[in-house]
């Protein structure tokens, strides 16, 4: 960490659609309430069609369309009037893990069915990976800088980290900054089904003896980042601070984790260190979870290196609840930290019937719990053995 982290980073605003539903309060009492996916292994988002112009949803992928809902509930949330700031001191971080799915899934179908000459001619701009930050920048006229962040199932933690970084090295004042994803789409779901990826019994069960695979979820998650400065002058209402950020690569596999937990630790223990608390300040830890055999256990052992077998804090799967979201899975799940610390309540891990023996942390399978939560620990890691921790603080 650089000498001159010295900005306060602060979230002042949140917004979210999942399978849930739209809206913040949609996602969190779904998950409060641990009412499992039905049965299958794609959790379909709702239609954001139904929230935007014609205009908007002809030139947008889903997954930008749900950006843009998001980000447009996270401003509101945070109460921002862009006319009274300085444009240029505003910036944006927008992951995904795949871009736009819909647009390339649908694009091929023409090409072959229509012929290249009835290929739309918005096919690059919707598809790119960028389209999503794209239309935020947009939306609300963000001149500062700002950039796509694409590291698969990490996406989202790394695009809350960067923006953090940007506050804190002075390059801007507010970043609107999350991820979003939408692959529910035939090309997607065969090619992960190939590869074993995706469950075949239909259900998400992470640390379950039976877990074999995730089920593939949608949406995006969108916060308001801020320094502590700019929003105290605004009169802001504060959520917590995004005190950490950690990351490392396991330059091991390109779907599977490194079984000794290398680089999960390494990313954990950086957001801890950056954070500047002690593992034993961990309130509660949002996993990673994705239902799948290898990293669950994987996922457990690391924690336990970190934590000490014996001290290690509650944690559970939001992955449980609205499925595995793939790059918006870590912003969606940010938003989930940063209501568990406002409630101090944190969900619990649905579906966790036979826990497998191997798996035998607190992972909260009983239903949502009371929990004096001022320090969390959300993990993120994705394909490509990319790792991404946050460590969120009350304020």
């Amino acid at each position: 960490m650089s000498d001159q982290t010295t900005r306060e980073v602060v979230i002042t605003g949140i917004g979210a659609v999942s399978p849930a539903g739209f809206g913040v309060d949609a996602l969190w009492q779904a998950a409060l309430a641990g009412q499992p996916l039905p049965h299958g292994d794609v959790a379909v988002g709702p239609d954001p069609s139904e929230h935007l112009s014609i205009k908007e949803s002809r030139r947008l992928d889903r997954f930008a369309r749900y950006a843009l809902l998001a980000a447009r509930e996270a401003v509101e949330d945070a109460g921002l009037d862009f006319g009274e700031l300085d444009a240029e001191r505003l910036g944006a971080v927008v992951g995904t893990g795949i871009g736009g799915f819909e647009t390339i899934d649908t694009g091929i179908d023409i090409l072959k069915e229509k012929g290249d000459r009835q290929v739309p001619a918005t096919t690059v701009p919707m598809l790119m990976p960028n389209a999503a930050i794209a239309a935020v920048t947009k939306d609300f006229g963000l001149l500062g800088p700002g950039h796509c962040v694409v590291s698969a199932c990490a996406s989202g933690n790394h695009s809350l980290g960067e923006a953090k970084r940007m506050i804190e090295h002075g390059y801007a004042d507010l970043v609107v900054a999350g991820s979003a994803e939408s692959a529910n789409r035939p090309l997607a779901t065969a090619a992960f089904r190939a590869m074993g990826a995706m469950t075949s019994k239909g259900m998400s069960c992470p640390f379950d003896s039976r877990r074999d695979g995730f089920v593939m979820g949608e949406g995006a998650g969108m916060l308001i980042l801020e320094s502590a400065e700019h929003a105290a002058a605004r009169g802001a209402r504060v959520y917590c601070e995004l005190a950490g950020y950690g990351a490392s690569n396991d330059a091991y596999h390109l779907v599977q984790p490194d079984p000794s937990g290398r680089g999960a630790i390494a990313a954990m223990t950086k957001s801890l260190a950056e954070a500047g608390v002690e593992p034993g300040a961990i309130d509660y830890i949002n996993a990673h979870g994705t239902s799948t055999p290898y990293n669950d256990l994987a996922e457990t052992k690391a924690v336990k290196q970190v934590f000490g077998a014996d001290s290690t804090p509650p944690l559970s799967s939001t992955k449980s609840l609205v499925g595995h979201m793939m790059g918006a899975a870590g912003s969606v799940e940010a938003v989930i930290c940063v209501m568990s610390i406002r409630d101090n309540k944190a969900h619990p891990t649905v579906n966790l019937d036979q826990p497998d023996p191997e798996c035998d942390l607190d992972y909260i399978p009983e239903g949502a719990r009371e929990l004096k939560i001022d320090t969390v620990l959300s993990n993120s890691f994705g394909f490509g053995g990319h790792n991404a921790c946050l460590v969120f603080k009350a304020k």
